[in-house]
């Protein structure tokens, strides 16, 4: 809770800014943001992201509420060993004392085991016997405020039993339920957690893979705000000095020139651009591990997409048949490979109307209907919307020149804009060895070298029909874990980062817009000031479009940092403050 009328009226200005109402700071309508951050697992624990989009919103429950004492069942509800009741807030004692009579006070931070009683029954009502009670004092608490937990059977009766009492303790203050997300706003209000924590606790309940719980693991150190905060207090103190030059010029006398200064605050402003952009191509990398990697199979018809997805998902996915144009529609499965998450889309064959041999097609002319169409119009979008792109092709027989290697022109250069792509030869066991190796060097030299982006990949030869040999005494029968290890490799390379890189897989989708507004104000800033180079070393006021120069440029860090300070939930907050702080220390402003 709040230690002091200051740090009160310092909050009440923060909010007023934000236009937060229940604090009696200012009038007219409000702008209350609230998302789940994971689920009904978020519920459980009492988080809530207090996040939207690039704009700083904090949900708040008028200011009394503050007062209140919260409770819940932090653990999922259900038959369980163990249920843990978490209690937070001002009256965490007495509801303490209302469960346990006539017993000592707890030792901070040490397990007890307690028989907890209904409050009013004098003993006669045992709610739960040897129940675990810890006790963790404000301020190093979850929330910053007193944290009471309770461990208790995880029965559903017994859970319920002891939720039903708790607010009848009798308590100077409310007692009430959590709402959702409280116990973190509270953590984020008492300045335990900033709001790049938050979005890390949001990313941790949410994981499902390993790549996305290391990501979310590293944002929670709270190194991403603390690199935020410095870039702020950098650009704050640049625009005290710049507005102190403004503002003072006439009864102060300043060592640097306002070139200079011009030219000291640049290129500060140059290396915290430099880091933003760093910090925004890292964010491209963690949203691969969030999202998940986009995979699609792309191919003529009948080359084995729909047998070569079915393998890799475990499952019949897609329908496996003879006849062409079998797939119609995006055929899309979600799965976890080696702690990647992946989606794979099964997509239409591409043909055209007419079988010849230019684009790698072979057989009698076909009509192609209306839904094929679609189909194939559907594959084209969703290729352009993938990360990774496998061109299957297949060797085939029963041809008049031989066998040949069947693909399709169009779909390897849709691939070729994709970033990641393989090349993938199907039913490898159709011909000899020797046969296969001739056709595939064909197939590199005839096709592959004529596609920009395809000279040096070398094609993956499998074999659909021998995966599914189950009695095959090989390792990998067919060959399709050599596609899967190409495909690790792929997303290593897509969402890797330097050791000394590895806490910017924190940074989030908003962080990332945040940043991009902020290099936008920054980028602002060095037209404004002619990249640092006014052309003048007259003192300040002696030049007016010098002056008006740095009166836009300063306006440009103003919103800049705001920016960075909407990251970590700072915003504006003591923004004037800071910079007359700022002021008065440098200068000495009134000596």
């Amino acid at each position: 809770m709040y230690r002091g009328t200051k740090r009160c009226v310092d909050t009440c200005l923060r909010w007023s800014r934000y236009g937060i109402l229940g604090i009696g700071i200012r009038s007219g309508p409000s702008r209350l943001a609230r998302r789940s951050i994971a689920s009904s697992a978020a519920s459980s624990f009492g988080y809530n992201n207090l996040i939207q989009d690039g704009s700083l919103t904090r949900y708040q429950t008028p200011i009394q509420q503050r007062d209140d004492t919260i409770y819940a069942l932090s653990t999922a509800g259900g038959k369980a060993g163990i249920a843990v009741i978490r209690i937070s807030g001002p009256s965490c004692k007495s509801i303490y004392n209302g469960l346990c009579p006539s017993k000592p006070d707890l030792k901070p931070r040490y397990a007890t085991i307690r028989t907890l009683y209904h409050p009013g029954s004098n003993g006669s009502n045992i709610l739960d016997a040897e129940a675990l009670v810890l006790f963790f004092p404000n301020p190093k608490t979850v929330t910053g405020d007193d944290v009471l937990e309770l461990h208790v059977h995880g029965g559903s009766a017994t859970v319920k039993a002891v939720l039903s009492a708790i607010p009848r303790c009798v308590a100077g203050g409310s007692i009430r339920y959590a709402e959702p997300g409280e116990f973190t706003k509270r953590a984020f209000l008492n300045d335990r957690l900033d709001l790049a924590q938050v979005e890390a606790l949001s990313e941790t309940l949410s994981a499902e893979t390993e790549q996305q719980r290391r990501a979310a693991v590293r944002g929670s150190s709270g190194s991403l705000g603390r690199s935020y905060e410095d870039w702020r207090q950098k650009l704050l103190q640049a625009r005290a000095e710049m507005e102190a030059l403004i503002d003072f010029s006439e009864d102060q006398h300043f060592d640097e020139s306002p070139a200079s200064l011009l030219r000291n605050v640049t290129q500060q402003v140059r290396e915290i651009l430099q880091s933003i952009r760093v910090h925004e191509e890292a964010s491209e990398r963690s949203e691969l591990l969030r999202n998940g990697i986009k995979i699609a199979l792309l191919g003529p018809p009948n080359v084995g997409k729909s047998s070569f997805m079915n393998y890799v998902v475990g499952r019949e996915a897609s329908i496996v048949s003879r006849e062409s144009g079998t797939t119609r529609d995006i055929i899309e499965a979600n799965l976890d490979i080696r702690g990647y998450l992946c989606t794979f889309a099964d997509t239409a064959g591409f043909r055209t109307a007419v079988g010849n041999g230019d684009n790698g097609s072979y057989g009698p002319e076909v009509k192609i209907g209306a839904i094929e169409e679609e189909g194939i119009r559907r594959a084209r979008v969703k290729a352009t919307q993938s990360d990774v792109i496998i061109v299957l092709t297949s060797v085939e027989t029963g041809i008049a020149n031989g066998p040949q290697i069947r693909y399709d022109l169009e779909t390897l250069g849709i691939a070729a804009d994709c970033k990641e792509r393989l090349v993938v030869v199907n039913k490898r066991d159709a011909v000899s060895g020797g046969e296969l190796d001739a056709l595939v060097g064909r197939f590199k030299r005839d096709v592959l070298s004529g596609v920009e982006g395809f000279e040096n990949v070398q094609p993956i030869l499998i074999s659909c029909k021998e995966a599914q040999d189950l009695g095959s005494d090989q390792k990998d029968p067919g060959g399709l874990r050599v596609v899967v290890e190409h495909l690790v490799s792929s997303f290593m390379d897509m969402s890797s980062l330097p050791a000394t890189l590895q806490d910017l897989h924190g940074v989030t989708e908003r962080q990332r817009q945040l940043l991009v507004n902020c290099r936008g104000h920054l980028e602002n800033y060095l037209e404004s000031v002619g990249h640092g180079e006014l052309g003048y070393e007259d003192p300040l006021g002696e030049t007016r479009e010098g002056e008006a120069d740095i009166t836009v440029a300063a306006e440009h860090l103003r919103h800049a940092a705001n920016k960075l300070g909407r990251i970590t939930g700072r915003g504006e907050v003591g923004d004037v403050e800071e910079i007359l702080g700022v002021i008065f220390e440098k200068f000495c402003v009134g000596k």
